[in-house]
Order: C-alpha cells, then sequence, then structure tokens
C-alpha cells in the first residue's frame, strides 16, 4: 500500500525510490509489526484478563504448570493482526505470492481463533471438534496448493529441491498438490504441539522465518540464485516483507509470551504461525529445508505420534509425557531451561538449513 504511494511520491523526490528495495522494505515491516505488538498487546492482555479468557491447565501434566491456570490466551489473535497490517503496508500487494502467503496464514488463524473461543468463551472443553478442524486445515492447505500448481508458469516453481546437492531436483507434476497440502497441514498441526511452555514455539518460528526470509530473497534475485545455483522465482522476493512482518510481530508476542508469560497465543496464533512457515517454505521450494530448520517441531510431532503408537499397540509410554519439552520437564529440567535449549537446537539446525545455500 504504501509502496504505490512511494511511487506516486518518487515523480517529486527521486528519494523516494529507495523504497523499491526489498531489503528496507522488510526491515521496515519487521519493525512495523514490532511496534503494533508492543502498542496493542498490553491493551489486548487486559481485554482478554476482564473477560476472564484464561488458560486451563491439564490435571496429569508437570505440577508447575498449575499456576498458569488463568493467565490470558489467545494473544495469537495480536500475532494477526501485526502481521497482517504490517505486510499490506509495505508488500506489493499486486504479488500472487504475498496474497497467498497471508491468506493462508489468517484463514489458519481463524480456525484456531473458533477453536479457541469456543472453549475459551463459550466454556466448551471440546472447542472445534478433531474432525471438524482437521476438515477446515485441510480446505485451506489444498486450497493454496491448488492455487499455487496451476498458477505457476514455471517449471522450477513445482520441482523439489534436494538440499546439499547440485543440479538434482524432482519433477512433482500434481504430486506438488499432495506434498503442499501436507507440508502446510503438518507445520502447522507441529507449532501447535511445540506451544506448551513460554516462549517455546514463538522463538523457533522467528528464527525459521528469518531463515526462510533469507530462501525467498536469494531465489528471487536473478544474479544471486544463478550464483548458488538455486532455481530464479521472479517476484518471490516480496515474501520477505511478509517473512519480516512474522519476524517482528513474533519478538513482540516474545515479549510479553517470555517466561513467566503474561499471555499464551493459544490455537489462534500457533496454528497460524505454523502454516505461515509451510507456505513460506513451499513457495521457497524449500520443504526438505524445512524439515531441518524446523527440527525442534518435528521432534516434538515424532514424540506424540512414537507416544500414542506405543500405547497402544503395546500398553507402555515411550516417554513420561508427550509432546517431548514436557518429558523433560517431568525429568527434573526447569522449565526455562527447557525453552533455552530447545532454543539453541532451532539456532544450529537454522544454521545447518542456511548452509545448504552454498554447500552443494
Amino acid at each position: 500500500m504504501l509502496l504505490y504511494l512511494a511511487e506516486y511520491l518518487a515523480q517529486y523526490d527521486t528519494g523516494f525510490t529507495v523504497f523499491q528495495y526489498l531489503t528496507l522494505r522488510g526491515i521496515l515491516g519487521a519493525l512495523t509489526a514490532l511496534v503494533i505488538s508492543f502498542m496493542v498487546g498490553p491493551v489486548m492482555i487486559r481485554k482478554l484478563s476482564f473477560h476472564q479468557i484464561g488458560q486451563t491447565v491439564r490435571d496429569d501434566g508437570p505440577e508447575s504448570h498449575l499456576s498458569k491456570a488463568g493467565t490470558p490466551t489467545m494473544g495469537g489473535a495480536l500475532l494477526l493482526v501485526a502481521i497482517g497490517i504490517s505486510t499490506l503496508l509495505w508488500s506489493d500487494l499486486s504479488n500472487r505470492y504475498v496474497w497467498v502467503v497471508l491468506l493462508v496464514t489468517l484463514l489458519f488463524g481463524a480456525i484456531g481463533f473458533y477453536d479457541d473461543y469456543k472453549k475459551l468463551a463459550l466454556n466448551d472443553p471440546k472447542g472445534l471438534s478433531a474432525r471438524y478442524k482437521y476438515l477446515s486445515q485441510s480446505l485451506v492447505g489444498l486450497g493454496a496448493a491448488l492455487f499455487l500448481y496451476y498458477t505457476s508458469s514455471l517449471p522450477a516453481e513445482t520441482q523439489l529441491i534436494i538440499p546439499f546437492v547440485k543440479d538434482v531436483v524432482i519433477e512433482m507434476g500434481p504430486w506438488f498438490v499432495i506434498l503442499t497440502y501436507f507440508v502446510i497441514v503438518g507445520t502447522s498441526n507441529a507449532v501447535n504441539l511445540t506451544d506448551g511452555l513460554d516462549g517455546l514455539a514463538i522463538m523457533p518460528t522467528v528464527l525459521v522465518a528469518g531463515a526462510l526470509g533469507v530462501f525467498v530473497y536469494v531465489s528471487g534475485h536473478s544474479g544471486i540464485a544463478d550464483y548458488l545455483l538455486i532455481p530464479y522465482l521472479p517476484g518471490l522476493g516480496e515474501v520477505v516483507i511478509f517473512c519480516g512482518a512474522l519476524i517482528g510481530s513474533g519478538l513482540g508476542f516474545l515479549w510479553f509470551n517470555a517466561y513467566p508469560a503474561q499471555v499464551f497465543m493459544g490455537d489462534v496464533g500457533a496454528l497460524a504461525l505454523g502454516a505461515a512457515l509451510g507456505v513460506v517454505a513451499v513457495v521457497a521450494r524449500q520443504e526438505l529445508v524445512l524439515v531441518i530448520m524446523g527440527g525442534v517441531f518435528v521432534m516434538e510431532t515424532v514424540s506424540v505420534i512414537l507416544q500414542v503408537g506405543s500405547y497402544k499397540l503395546t500398553g507402555r509410554r515411550i516417554f513420561r509425557m508427550a509432546p517431548l519439552h514436557h518429558h523433560f520437564e517431568l525429568k527434573g529440567w526447569p522449565e526455562p531451561r527447557v525453552i533455552v535449549r530447545f532454543w539453541i537446537i532451532t539456532v544450529i539446525l537454522v544454521l545447518i538449513g542456511l548452509a545448504s545455500l552454498k554447500i552443494r
């Protein structure tokens, strides 16, 4: 939106042409989202507290979590507001990639919002049933996959890139739709499972979003893409502004979500952030790198699958409690230690993922 204004004003003062640079608009997108988070956050927390939209705590969970009962939740709406406004202000709104990543994020947020609203505001402990939640996620994920497939104009837009291997790609064809669907829906639910401790999910999300921002920038720059031997995808660079907005809003939310948390994001935030990472990885053609960088999300999801599978098949549990972060809590790790160590793991995995740009 402001890009168009800058283009108009550039007729009278060439200084406004600086807003054509993606790097500047990405930084401004991050700062705008951060400021919005700082401004809206305290107001939202007060409103949630006033309406008693508080967290419920599992009786079978770690005892340290009992004190969290009643902490305002649904704070993920703050993330959606900051991301949405910042992206609309600084992006080129004629770019299809921008609209895909933004709409997928907002729609998954709407699904999470309805689930949270039923559980917390309407006192329905079941919330949105698992069947309808998954169906809603599937419709949005499949819709995005079909849109990206049928609007693709270059072979590279639907090829699967193998990280750390030069000049090796897999022609996906229609299988691109299936892959995209599972990446978006799977990442959304993986982040939701990880969101169980103060700040545990948001910081890895910020780190992975920052790395994906690097990938979309270099893939959208013909010279850099050619140098790094990665496919050039015209227009993809605009997604940098979305990634910047995600980073800024995430850091702003972490200000209030850091241990001990003043607010939790709820499904409205977790489902949206996971879908955002998934769809950005898809448009950047870095689905496999996302698996590496989002290793914490993968570990959390696999721990739940193994726990449920083992209990159903053998009647025994592999972990003291799933997801994995609760296992370490019950082993005696203080909550801040679990959080920071998972952050450190994410930093290492993100660096490995970024290394795939050059090590080929």
